[in-house]
């Protein structure tokens, strides 16, 4: 039986950037930072609140990915135009987190609004990734 997802990657264009804005803006964790001897870098991040969640920031353009090359092709046009990733970051507080993060740089699609489901969002992480930035509808 399986229990839980421990690991949900997100593929980036530039590790180095990814830290910045997951580590430095949006304030995770790091779980793991090992640069193998390939050179390939291994990056796990957790949430504040889910520590048990590691977020892996992979490079698929890296050459220790071994990708062929039209793969890496596929992955760097999808993550050049924010096509790859997607998902929901959860806030109690839509507006001041917006204020926060607008102030540190993060960039946005615009500004939130209201949806059926909360007040939501649209934030990208500049390494191909974009996410409903959420906070859900009192119920």
């Amino acid at each position: 039986m399986i229990t839980k997802l421990s690991h949900a990657s997100l593929f980036v264009t530039d590790q180095n950037k990814a830290y910045d804005f997951y580590v430095n803006k949006l304030g995770f964790k790091v779980n793991t930072d090992v640069t193998m001897e390939n050179g390939f870098r291994w990056i796990t991040l957790n949430p504040p609140d889910q520590p048990d969640l590691e977020i892996p920031l992979l490079a698929p353009l890296h050459e220790g990915m071994h990708y062929e090359e039209d793969v890496r092709n596929a992955f760097k046009l999808l993550l050049e135009k924010n096509l790859l990733g997607a998902g929901v970051l959860f806030t109690p507080d839509c507006l001041a987190t917006y204020e926060e993060l607008k102030a540190k740089g993060v960039q946005f699609k615009g500004e939130p609004k209201e949806q059926f489901y909360g007040i939501e969002a649209i934030i990208t992480d500049g390494c191909g990734n974009w996410f409903s930035m959420t906070q859900p509808k009192e119920m």
